[in-house]
């Protein structure tokens, strides 16, 4: 299988059309998130669209974008997809990320590397309740282990 070459491109925000089949749904607060996070780290991922510029990948994206004023998006046009491929990568796009799980360990560590450095860590998208369980889940695992010092 050979891969095909891409190329970020800028495009504006009123040639882009939604996918009507797309099956994921935003939220306002999820939007608000994304704008968020688009506000303070860029637009770091690209929008993927087919050769007549439907969003394949990259709805809420768009929905920030809009939300923040935006003019143009980088998209990545994925021309190598057929009808088929492109219908499933919908569906795989959404949903290969939810099949991941966390390291609740490391996990506590960077939340609490960015608390300690007074970033605003409601940027990750993590509610403040999820980090404070994630903290104090890490720092109970952390006084219950017995120690490994001899006796």
């Amino acid at each position: 299988m050979s891969v095909p070459t891409v190329q970020i491109e800028l495009q504006s925000l009123s040639s882009l059309t939604s996918y009507p089949g797309n099956a994921r749904r935003h939220s306002r607060r999820q939007i608000r998130q994304i704008a968020d996070s688009i506000r303070r780290f860029g637009f770091t991922n690209p929008v993927l669209i087919g050769d007549d510029g439907q969003i394949i990948a990259g709805h809420g994206r768009v929905a920030a974008a809009k939300k923040l004023d935006l003019k143009d998006v980088p998209t990545l046009r994925l021309s190598h997809l057929p009808p088929a491929e492109r219908r499933a990568y919908v569906l795989a796009d959404n949903k290969l990320a939810l099949n991941a799980g966390w390291d609740k360990e490391t996990l506590a560590i960077e939340l609490q590397a960015l608390v300690d450095m007074e970033f605003d860590v409601t940027l990750t998208g993590f509610s403040l309740a999820e980090i404070d369980l994630s903290l104090d889940q890490a720092h109970e695992a952390s006084t219950d282990m017995p120690s490994l010092s001899p006796p």
